[in-house]
């Protein structure tokens, strides 16, 4: 059992849901990372998404794009997040990390290192999951598997279009959690419309057995309040980069933890 399926496991059986913040990886400074997510964890985060800064990111809205571009200004690729990741298994062996990417910088890694450089390296200092935007389920099943081999899973997105095919092709190789994207368009957009997150959760739940998480929107304690009465994990991203950036550097560790705590509170009330 990966360390992702043993939290969400242990967190079901005490009735809780878990908070899964995403962070870019190398923002607001390059060397700032490790920290954030200790304190992040100190508030209460149960599974850590760490964003992989790429150049053309499809997915990403304003806020995460810029987080990104910062990042990669100041040196921070593929190999720098796995570096950051073995920083913070110094000191914390138990929390999930969940790399969130696209195909290009991993594809890019075994190209430099030879084949499957990535995934044995992202094992070694202790990754636990891969969510890559652009990899489609029917085109990575041997992906999947490598990563089942080494204790990792791959997480999947799916969407308010996503069709049942869609959803039973995410199911034959998805593990961990899928990450439900609760709005159509980019991070950071628009409303998010809880009965609608509510009405779409049975149907995913009837294809996949994995827990389901829900992200895109949520951005204060009483939404993800109202998103953890349905869903199996929240994910908040885009609020936490803001945050961060207004932060001065001295305080941004102890903004994230304080953010975090407000919303583990309410999930838990």
């Amino acid at each position: 059992m990966s360390r992702i399926a043993a939290v969400m496991a242990a967190l079901a059986k005490d009735g809780r849901k878990a908070l899964i913040p995403y962070v870019t990886a190398g923002f607001p400074q390059a060397d700032i990372t490790p920290e954030l997510m200790h304190a992040l964890v100190a508030g209460g985060a149960d599974i850590i998404e760490l964003g992989v800064p790429f150049s053309d990111p499809s997915a990403d809205g304003p806020v995460i794009q810029k987080a990104g571009e910062k990042a990669l200004a100041m040196g921070v690729g593929l190999a720098q997040v796995l570096a950051m990741v073995k920083t913070f298994r110094q000191q914390d062996k138990t929390t999930p990390v969940v790399l969130m990417g696209y195909a290009n910088p991993v594809e890019a890694y075994d190209h430099k290192r030879g084949a499957d450089a990535f995934v044995n390296e992202a094992a070694a200092v202790g990754v636990d999951g891969m969510l890559i935007v652009d990899y489609p389920p029917e085109e990575c099943e041997d992906f999947a598997a490598k990563l089942r081999e080494r204790q990792m899973d791959l997480i999947f997105l799916l969407a308010p279009t996503s069709t049942d095919e869609r959803m039973a092709q995410v199911a034959r190789v998805a593990s961990g959690y899928v990450y439900y994207v609760s709005l159509k368009g980019v991070t950071g957009a628009g409303t998010l419309n809880v009965d609608e997150v509510e009405k779409m959760l049975p149907r995913i739940r009837a294809h996949v057995s994995v827990p389901v998480g829900v992200g895109f929107g949520i951005r204060d304690a009483a939404t993800a309040k109202a998103i953890g009465r349905s869903a199996d994990a929240v994910v908040i991203g885009s609020k936490i980069i803001q945050l961060l950036e207004a932060a001065p550097r001295q305080q941004a560790s102890a903004v994230a933890r304080e953010f975090m705590q407000d919303i583990r509170t309410a999930l838990d009330a």
